[in-house]
Protein backbone atom coordinates (compact mmCIF):
# COMPACT_ATOMS: atom_id res chain seq x y z
CA UNK A 1 0.00 0.00 0.00
CA UNK A 2 1.08 3.59 -0.54
CA UNK A 3 1.88 6.20 2.09
CA UNK A 4 -1.16 8.12 3.38
CA UNK A 5 -1.55 11.20 5.53
CA UNK A 6 -3.73 9.42 8.08
CA UNK A 7 -4.96 5.97 9.06
CA UNK A 8 -8.10 5.73 11.20
CA UNK A 9 -8.87 2.38 12.82
CA UNK A 10 -12.38 1.92 14.15
CA UNK A 11 -13.44 4.14 11.25
CA UNK A 12 -16.79 2.39 10.98
CA UNK A 13 -17.69 3.52 14.48
CA UNK A 14 -19.09 6.76 15.83
CA UNK A 15 -15.94 8.79 16.55
CA UNK A 16 -13.97 7.14 13.76
CA UNK A 17 -16.53 8.09 11.13
CA UNK A 18 -16.57 11.71 12.23
CA UNK A 19 -12.77 11.83 12.46
CA UNK A 20 -12.39 10.43 8.94
CA UNK A 21 -14.70 13.18 7.68
CA UNK A 22 -12.73 15.86 9.53
CA UNK A 23 -9.43 14.67 8.07
CA UNK A 24 -10.90 14.56 4.57
CA UNK A 25 -12.14 18.13 5.01
CA UNK A 26 -8.55 19.12 5.71
CA UNK A 27 -7.58 17.65 2.35
CA UNK A 28 -5.75 14.66 3.86
CA UNK A 29 -5.47 11.27 2.26
CA UNK A 30 -7.17 8.83 4.66
CA UNK A 31 -7.17 5.07 5.00
CA UNK A 32 -10.29 4.15 7.00
CA UNK A 33 -10.25 0.70 8.62
CA UNK A 34 -12.83 -1.34 10.53
CA UNK A 35 -13.58 -5.02 11.04
CA UNK A 36 -17.31 -4.57 10.36
CA UNK A 37 -18.74 -5.02 6.84
CA UNK A 38 -18.98 -1.70 5.00
CA UNK A 39 -22.77 -1.68 5.12
CA UNK A 40 -22.57 -1.65 8.94
CA UNK A 41 -20.30 1.39 9.21
CA UNK A 42 -21.88 4.40 10.90
CA UNK A 43 -20.51 6.61 8.13
CA UNK A 44 -18.87 5.60 4.86
CA UNK A 45 -16.84 8.26 3.04
CA UNK A 46 -16.12 7.46 -0.63
CA UNK A 47 -13.15 9.85 -0.65
CA UNK A 48 -11.32 7.63 1.85
CA UNK A 49 -9.66 4.31 1.16
CA UNK A 50 -12.09 2.08 3.08
CA UNK A 51 -10.80 -1.30 4.21
CA UNK A 52 -12.47 -4.12 6.11
CA UNK A 53 -9.67 -5.54 8.26
CA UNK A 54 -9.45 -6.92 11.80
CA UNK A 55 -6.42 -5.14 13.24
CA UNK A 56 -6.49 -7.26 16.37
CA UNK A 57 -4.58 -9.63 14.04
CA UNK A 58 -0.90 -8.81 13.56
CA UNK A 59 -0.87 -9.34 9.77
CA UNK A 60 -3.86 -7.03 9.29
CA UNK A 61 -2.28 -4.29 11.43
CA UNK A 62 0.93 -4.52 9.39
CA UNK A 63 -1.05 -4.41 6.14
CA UNK A 64 -3.04 -1.26 6.94
CA UNK A 65 0.16 0.61 7.85
CA UNK A 66 2.17 -0.68 4.89
CA UNK A 67 3.74 2.26 3.08
CA UNK A 68 3.70 4.39 6.20
CA UNK A 69 1.43 7.14 7.49
CA UNK A 70 1.75 10.65 8.82
CA UNK A 71 -0.78 10.10 11.59
CA UNK A 72 -2.40 6.97 12.98
CA UNK A 73 -5.59 7.26 15.02
CA UNK A 74 -6.08 4.03 16.98
CA UNK A 75 -9.78 4.10 17.87
CA UNK A 76 -10.53 0.42 17.26
CA UNK A 77 -11.89 -1.30 20.38
CA UNK A 78 -14.70 -3.55 21.51
CA UNK A 79 -16.72 -1.17 23.66
CA UNK A 80 -20.04 0.54 24.32
CA UNK A 81 -21.99 2.25 27.07
CA UNK A 82 -22.19 1.11 30.68
CA UNK A 83 -24.73 -1.57 29.84
CA UNK A 84 -22.17 -3.18 27.55
CA UNK A 85 -18.86 -2.76 29.37
CA UNK A 86 -20.16 -4.04 32.71
CA UNK A 87 -21.34 -7.26 31.08
CA UNK A 88 -18.53 -7.83 28.58
CA UNK A 89 -15.32 -7.31 30.54
CA UNK A 90 -13.36 -10.07 28.81
CA UNK A 91 -14.35 -8.80 25.35
CA UNK A 92 -13.22 -5.30 26.32
CA UNK A 93 -9.91 -6.61 27.64
CA UNK A 94 -9.21 -8.37 24.35
CA UNK A 95 -8.72 -4.96 22.76
CA UNK A 96 -5.17 -5.15 24.16
CA UNK A 97 -4.44 -7.30 21.09
CA UNK A 98 -5.51 -4.46 18.79
CA UNK A 99 -3.42 -1.90 20.66
CA UNK A 100 -0.39 -4.20 20.75
CA UNK A 101 -0.46 -5.06 17.07
CA UNK A 102 -1.12 -1.49 15.95
CA UNK A 103 1.76 -0.16 18.05
CA UNK A 104 4.12 -2.81 16.71
CA UNK A 105 3.04 -2.11 13.14
CA UNK A 106 3.44 1.64 13.68
CA UNK A 107 6.90 1.17 15.18
CA UNK A 108 8.02 -0.85 12.19
CA UNK A 109 6.00 0.82 9.44
CA UNK A 110 7.20 4.41 9.12
CA UNK A 111 4.52 6.18 11.17
CA UNK A 112 5.16 9.76 12.26
CA UNK A 113 2.55 10.09 15.04
CA UNK A 114 0.34 7.58 16.83
CA UNK A 115 -2.83 8.68 18.67
CA UNK A 116 -4.45 6.38 21.21
CA UNK A 117 -8.02 6.94 22.37
CA UNK A 118 -8.23 6.22 26.08
CA UNK A 119 -11.15 6.85 28.40
CA UNK A 120 -12.16 8.48 31.67
CA UNK A 121 -12.83 4.90 32.79
CA UNK A 122 -9.12 4.73 33.69
CA UNK A 123 -9.70 6.92 36.75
CA UNK A 124 -9.57 5.49 40.25
CA UNK A 125 -13.00 4.40 41.46
CA UNK A 126 -12.47 5.76 44.98
CA UNK A 127 -12.43 9.30 43.54
CA UNK A 128 -15.85 8.83 41.94
CA UNK A 129 -18.06 7.65 44.80
CA UNK A 130 -20.09 10.84 45.26
CA UNK A 131 -22.51 12.51 42.86
CA UNK A 132 -20.95 15.88 43.74
CA UNK A 133 -17.61 14.59 42.50
CA UNK A 134 -14.46 16.67 42.29
CA UNK A 135 -13.38 17.03 38.65
CA UNK A 136 -10.84 14.37 37.73
CA UNK A 137 -7.27 15.54 37.11
CA UNK A 138 -4.97 13.53 34.90
CA UNK A 139 -2.84 12.50 37.89
CA UNK A 140 -5.92 10.95 39.56
CA UNK A 141 -5.50 7.81 37.45
CA UNK A 142 -2.93 6.60 39.98
CA UNK A 143 -2.77 4.69 42.28
CA UNK A 144 -4.58 2.56 39.71
CA UNK A 145 -8.15 1.44 40.40
CA UNK A 146 -9.89 1.81 37.01
CA UNK A 147 -13.23 0.50 35.77
CA UNK A 148 -12.97 -3.28 35.79
CA UNK A 149 -12.30 -4.75 32.36
CA UNK A 150 -12.61 -1.80 29.98
CA UNK A 151 -10.84 0.68 32.26
CA UNK A 152 -7.91 -1.66 32.86
CA UNK A 153 -7.54 -2.27 29.13
CA UNK A 154 -7.46 1.47 28.47
CA UNK A 155 -4.95 2.17 31.22
CA UNK A 156 -2.72 -0.64 29.97
CA UNK A 157 -2.99 0.79 26.45
CA UNK A 158 -1.84 4.16 27.76
CA UNK A 159 1.21 2.57 29.36
CA UNK A 160 2.05 0.72 26.16
CA UNK A 161 1.87 3.95 24.17
CA UNK A 162 4.14 5.63 26.71
CA UNK A 163 6.76 2.89 26.63
CA UNK A 164 6.74 2.64 22.83
CA UNK A 165 7.54 6.36 22.88
CA UNK A 166 10.26 5.99 25.51
CA UNK A 167 11.86 2.77 24.23
CA UNK A 168 11.36 2.97 20.46
CA UNK A 169 11.01 6.69 19.75
CA UNK A 170 7.46 6.39 18.37
CA UNK A 171 5.67 9.71 18.86
CA UNK A 172 2.51 8.81 20.78
CA UNK A 173 -0.34 10.95 22.06
CA UNK A 174 -3.15 9.88 24.40
CA UNK A 175 -6.57 11.44 25.06
CA UNK A 176 -8.90 10.38 27.85
CA UNK A 177 -12.37 10.81 26.37
CA UNK A 178 -15.28 11.72 28.62
CA UNK A 179 -18.62 10.39 27.31
CA UNK A 180 -18.55 11.46 23.67
CA UNK A 181 -21.97 11.84 22.03
CA UNK A 182 -23.61 13.25 18.90
CA UNK A 183 -25.32 12.29 15.63
CA UNK A 184 -24.33 9.12 13.75
CA UNK A 185 -23.66 7.21 16.96
CA UNK A 186 -25.01 3.90 18.22
CA UNK A 187 -28.54 4.53 19.50
CA UNK A 188 -29.90 1.03 20.15
CA UNK A 189 -28.80 -2.57 20.57
CA UNK A 190 -27.08 -2.40 23.96
CA UNK A 191 -23.87 -0.53 23.10
CA UNK A 192 -25.40 2.97 23.15
CA UNK A 193 -24.36 5.53 25.75
CA UNK A 194 -26.62 7.60 27.99
CA UNK A 195 -27.28 10.60 25.68
CA UNK A 196 -28.26 8.38 22.73
CA UNK A 197 -30.35 6.14 24.99
CA UNK A 198 -32.16 9.16 26.42
CA UNK A 199 -32.83 10.51 22.93
CA UNK A 200 -34.11 7.12 21.75
CA UNK A 201 -36.45 6.65 24.72
CA UNK A 202 -37.89 10.17 24.46
CA UNK A 203 -38.26 9.97 20.67
CA UNK A 204 -39.97 6.60 21.00
CA UNK A 205 -42.37 8.04 23.58
CA UNK A 206 -43.15 10.97 21.28
CA UNK A 207 -43.84 8.68 18.32
CA UNK A 208 -45.88 6.10 20.24
CA UNK A 209 -47.70 8.37 22.68
CA UNK A 210 -46.13 6.75 25.74
CA UNK A 211 -46.11 8.84 28.89
CA UNK A 212 -43.36 7.06 30.85
CA UNK A 213 -39.75 6.05 30.26
CA UNK A 214 -37.28 3.95 32.24
CA UNK A 215 -34.04 5.20 33.78
CA UNK A 216 -31.43 2.99 35.40
CA UNK A 217 -30.92 3.65 39.11
CA UNK A 218 -32.20 6.76 40.87
CA UNK A 219 -30.95 9.06 38.10
CA UNK A 220 -28.89 11.14 40.51
CA UNK A 221 -25.57 9.74 39.30
CA UNK A 222 -23.59 12.52 37.61
CA UNK A 223 -21.57 12.77 34.41
CA UNK A 224 -20.22 15.28 31.93
CA UNK A 225 -20.96 14.67 28.24
CA UNK A 226 -18.73 15.84 25.39
CA UNK A 227 -20.09 16.73 21.96
CA UNK A 228 -18.42 15.08 18.99
CA UNK A 229 -17.21 18.36 17.44
CA UNK A 230 -15.26 19.16 20.61
CA UNK A 231 -13.88 15.63 20.66
CA UNK A 232 -12.55 16.02 17.12
CA UNK A 233 -10.96 19.40 17.80
CA UNK A 234 -9.30 18.11 20.95
CA UNK A 235 -8.07 14.96 19.23
CA UNK A 236 -6.47 16.77 16.31
CA UNK A 237 -4.90 19.48 18.49
CA UNK A 238 -3.47 16.96 20.91
CA UNK A 239 -2.15 14.64 18.19
CA UNK A 240 -0.25 17.50 16.55
CA UNK A 241 1.01 19.01 19.81
CA UNK A 242 4.15 18.42 21.87
CA UNK A 243 2.13 17.09 24.84
CA UNK A 244 3.44 13.63 25.72
CA UNK A 245 1.30 12.83 28.76
CA UNK A 246 -2.41 11.84 28.57
CA UNK A 247 -4.91 14.71 28.54
CA UNK A 248 -8.60 14.83 29.40
CA UNK A 249 -10.73 15.59 26.36
CA UNK A 250 -14.06 16.19 27.99
CA UNK A 251 -16.70 18.70 28.96
CA UNK A 252 -16.71 19.96 32.55
CA UNK A 253 -20.48 20.65 32.54
CA UNK A 254 -21.66 18.24 35.25
CA UNK A 255 -25.30 17.05 35.23
CA UNK A 256 -27.31 14.27 36.79
CA UNK A 257 -28.79 11.60 34.55
CA UNK A 258 -32.23 12.90 35.52
CA UNK A 259 -31.22 16.36 34.29
CA UNK A 260 -29.96 14.83 31.05
CA UNK A 261 -33.35 13.24 30.42
CA UNK A 262 -35.22 16.44 31.30
CA UNK A 263 -33.09 18.37 28.82
CA UNK A 264 -33.95 15.91 26.06
CA UNK A 265 -37.64 16.14 26.99
CA UNK A 266 -37.50 19.95 26.81
CA UNK A 267 -35.92 19.72 23.36
CA UNK A 268 -38.66 17.29 22.28
CA UNK A 269 -41.40 19.45 23.83
CA UNK A 270 -42.73 16.76 26.18
CA UNK A 271 -42.77 15.98 29.88
CA UNK A 272 -42.61 12.29 30.75
CA UNK A 273 -42.85 10.26 33.94
CA UNK A 274 -39.66 8.49 34.97
CA UNK A 275 -39.67 4.93 36.21
CA UNK A 276 -36.40 4.10 37.93
CA UNK A 277 -35.31 0.50 37.45
CA UNK A 278 -32.23 -1.57 38.33
CA UNK A 279 -29.43 -1.54 35.79
CA UNK A 280 -25.68 -1.03 35.27
CA UNK A 281 -24.69 2.27 36.86
CA UNK A 282 -20.90 2.58 36.88
CA UNK A 283 -19.38 5.11 39.27
CA UNK A 284 -21.57 7.55 41.18
CA UNK A 285 -20.03 10.68 39.71
CA UNK A 286 -17.50 11.64 37.02
CA UNK A 287 -16.40 15.00 35.65
CA UNK A 288 -13.42 16.34 33.71
CA UNK A 289 -10.86 18.74 35.14
CA UNK A 290 -9.76 20.82 32.15
CA UNK A 291 -6.99 22.77 33.83
CA UNK A 292 -4.21 20.91 32.04
CA UNK A 293 -5.69 20.93 28.54
CA UNK A 294 -6.27 24.68 28.78
CA UNK A 295 -2.67 25.15 29.91
CA UNK A 296 -1.18 22.85 27.27
CA UNK A 297 -3.40 23.50 24.25
CA UNK A 298 -5.05 26.83 25.10
CA UNK A 299 -8.40 25.18 24.47
CA UNK A 300 -11.14 23.14 26.11
CA UNK A 301 -14.55 21.83 24.98
CA UNK A 302 -17.10 24.63 24.64
CA UNK A 303 -20.33 23.09 23.28
CA UNK A 304 -23.21 23.53 25.71
CA UNK A 305 -24.96 20.27 26.55
CA UNK A 306 -28.36 21.54 25.39
CA UNK A 307 -26.98 22.52 21.98
CA UNK A 308 -25.28 19.18 21.47
CA UNK A 309 -28.34 17.27 22.62
CA UNK A 310 -30.58 19.23 20.24
CA UNK A 311 -28.52 18.08 17.26
CA UNK A 312 -28.30 14.54 18.62
CA UNK A 313 -32.02 14.28 19.36
CA UNK A 314 -32.94 15.47 15.87
CA UNK A 315 -30.80 12.73 14.33
CA UNK A 316 -31.94 9.97 16.72
CA UNK A 317 -35.59 10.98 16.27
CA UNK A 318 -35.19 10.44 12.52
CA UNK A 319 -33.71 6.98 13.10
CA UNK A 320 -36.50 5.99 15.49
CA UNK A 321 -39.14 7.30 13.11
CA UNK A 322 -37.64 5.29 10.24
CA UNK A 323 -37.56 2.17 12.43
CA UNK A 324 -41.15 2.85 13.53
CA UNK A 325 -42.29 2.90 9.91
CA UNK A 326 -40.56 -0.42 9.33
CA UNK A 327 -42.20 -2.15 12.31
CA UNK A 328 -43.29 -1.80 15.95
CA UNK A 329 -41.17 0.45 18.18
CA UNK A 330 -40.58 -0.53 21.79
CA UNK A 331 -39.93 2.01 24.54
Amino acid sequence: MSHVDAVVTGAGGFIGGHLTAALLREGRSVRAVDCKPLDEWQQLHPAAQNLVRDVSLRDAAVEVLAGGAGEVYQLAADMGGMGFIENNRAACMLSVLTNTHMLLAARDGGVDRFFYSSSACVYAADRQQQAAVLPLREEDAYPAMPEDGYGWEKLFGERMARHFREDYGLTTRVARYHNIYGPHGTWRGGREKAPAAACRKVATAVLTGASEIEIWGDGEQTRSFTYIDDCLTGTLRLTRSDVEEPLNVGSDQLVTVNQLYRLVEEIAGVELAHRHVPGPLGVRGRNSDNTRIVKELGWAPTTELRDGLAATYAWVHDQVRAAHRAGPVRV
